[in-house]
């Protein structure tokens, strides 16, 4: 029972990766965007007459931001057709439709329960309403729920699909069996569903902001705890089910950018990135990933070296090549599954060590200050865009090296 639960655990950890892949280019397009066609940035850069407003590249740039938001803003619905499409196991296709429309059919019925509850009133949300509970998704206000809610649709509708795609009804129906009765059965369900969520969700909410302000009133070893149970769960495939909350929702905490309230880490920091008024990015809302950069790009590849020497002199050759397309893949897109399995399974309690350096890792950068955005994972391509490019005094991106350098020799 243990091993199927953890075996589903992992399927839904993974079904989170093909979403998450697109946010590299969605950070890159809103990053490029929003950066080069801030008016300060421009002037200090002395770029007026290639990227001034009014310019060909200027409008460019434009909708390159634009597009990043619309990605951005939409994960939600993203994350619903990207968990069904990997959870299903036949005629993908139905379940990634049928996940759509129950997307849309779910908050569609809290929207109409909460205009029939006064909390919506002539489309508008009233007045009395807590800022951040309700918000418009894909142009349906409707309970936040985050990605929270996408993944809910996807586990929901794929569970549906597996069941019933295969199903035979009565002759006299049988023109709505098997794929065809996916969609039928989604949105019954996710009428309910909705109704549900309703009542459930504002505890749920509540709940939420109440661990986001344990975490805040943590400190900074709560920034410790949650970047060593971050790596803890890599061997079970289960971070990303971590960290997206923190990264996504009001666990990773909550602050008012340009006159709008903001939620979660990751929405904070893109949210100041556009605001031009920001003089340093917020390194509350970016303790839940700027540590990445510090073990990925420099700590890593120390202990890549140390592996290296520590081969036999027979087996370096082939050791070598491996660990430089290890230590590549983790310096320029941070993914460092490939060094950390090399360790792991042979010397655990060297993986044991790696945790708590790494929950060190961002701790370091919370207590510094140091606050760098990132969109997938803590690479050298985000760090140039979202650090070095922003200016160390906005991100402190220059204390990263030296902190860097030191981490690589505990590594070693």
């Amino acid at each position: 029972m243990k091993a199927r639960i953890l075996g589903v655990l992992q399927r839904i950890g993974r079904s989170f990766m093909l979403p998450i892949a697109l946010l590299p280019i969605a950070g890159f397009f809103l990053a490029i965007g929003q950066s080069l066609t801030n008016e300060a940035t421009i002037s200090m850069l002395h770029l007026e007459a290639f990227i001034g407003k009014g310019t060909f590249l200027n409008q460019c740039l434009v909708i390159l931001s634009k597009v990043g938001s619309g990605l951005f803003n939409n994960l939600p619905l993203i994350f619903a057709a990207s968990v069904a499409l990997a959870m299903a196991k036949r005629a993908k296709e139905v379940a990634v439709l049928s996940a759509v429309i129950a997307f849309f059919v779910m908050h569609t019925t809290i929207n109409g329960m909460l205009t029939l509850d006064g909390l919506i009133v002539d489309n508008q949300i009233a007045d009395h309403v807590l800022q951040g509970t309700i918000s418009s998704v894909c142009g349906i206000y409707s309970l936040e729920m985050g990605v929270f809610g996408g993944i809910i649709v996807g586990l929901g509708v794929s569970y549906l699909h597996n069941r019933f795609y295969q199903i035979q009804l009565p002759a006299v129906l049988s023109f709505f069996e098997g794929e065809r009765f996916i969609p039928i059965i989604a949105t019954i369900t996710y009428v309910i569903v909705g109704v549900v969520m309703f009542y459930v969700w504002p505890f749920v909410q509540n709940a939420i902001f109440a661990l986001g302000n344990v975490i805040s009133d943590s400190g900074y070893f709560g920034t410790f705890v949650y970047g060593m149970i971050e790596r803890l769960l890599v061997p079970f495939g289960l971070h990303h089910v971590f960290y997206l909350p923190f990264w996504q929702t009001a666990i990773g905490g909550s602050m008012l950018v340009n006159r709008t309230m903001v939620y979660g880490g990751q929405n904070i920091f893109f949210a100041q990135l556009a605001d031009a008024s920001v003089q340093h990015f917020s390194s509350e809302a970016t303790r839940y990933f700027t540590g990445k950069f510090i073990f990925m790009i420099f700590g890593l590849p120390g202990a890549a070296l140390a592996m290296y020497q520590m081969a036999k002199p027979q087996k370096r050759k082939l050791i070598g090549s491996l660990l430089l397309t290890a230590t590549l893949t983790s310096i320029l897109t941070g993914i460092t599954e490939p060094l950390e399995f090399t360790f792991l399974f042979s010397a655990p309690i060297l993986f044991g060590v790696e945790v708590v350096l790494a929950g060190s890792a961002y701790m370091i950068a919370h207590m510094l200050n140091i606050a760098i955005g990132l969109t997938f994972s803590g690479g050298i391509i985000d760090f140039i865009i979202f650090g070095v490019l922003q200016g160390n005094s906005k991100t402190s991106w220059m204390l990263m090296i030296p902190v860097g350098i030191v981490y690589f020799g505990l590594y070693y």
